[in-house]
């Protein structure tokens, strides 16, 4: 009888402990930035909540090339508690948008899940010389 509760106890102890895990849940995957101008900010916030019962820890956060730069929390987010990925977009590139952002934590059911970025920069308009007014020499007499 000993050795059939000692086994159950384990048992459940074991249950429990798979159901122990954190997990990710994000309020948006992917953000549209539409159409901004060159040079203009493209930075947005994914914002986040850990849905486990276990505190969610984010061990990496990469962007798909070096124009997309992440910043994640570092620190433990507590069960229930919620926080935000920042991703910055190098607007001075002409052309669409279309970028990831892999994310690598604890999260039981998905620990390895992928945000997107998408839109389009616009060129700047150009500040072409031969458009701008030619100043004339002044003929005022040189002050002496």
């Amino acid at each position: 009888m000993k050795k059939y509760l000692l086994t159950l106890t384990a048992m459940l102890t074991l249950t429990l402990g798979v159901f122990a895990q954190a997990e990710i849940e994000f309020e948006e995957e992917t953000h549209n930035f539409g159409t901004l101008k060159q040079g203009g900010d493209a930075t947005t916030e994914f914002k986040f909540t850990n849905t486990g019962n276990e505190p969610l820890i984010i061990a990496n956060a990469k962007g798909s090339c070096g124009c997309t730069v992440p910043e994640w929390p570092r620190e433990p987010i507590a069960p229930g508690a919620s926080s935000a990925i920042r991703v910055k977009y190098d607007s001075k590139r002409v052309g669409p948008i279309n970028k990831s952002v892999t994310i690598t934590s604890n999260a039981g059911a998905a620990p390895t899940k992928v945000i997107r970025i998408a839109g389009n920069i616009e060129a700047a308009p150009s500040t072409d010389d031969s458009a701008m007014p030619v100043k004339q020499p002044s003929m005022a007499p040189a002050a002496q």
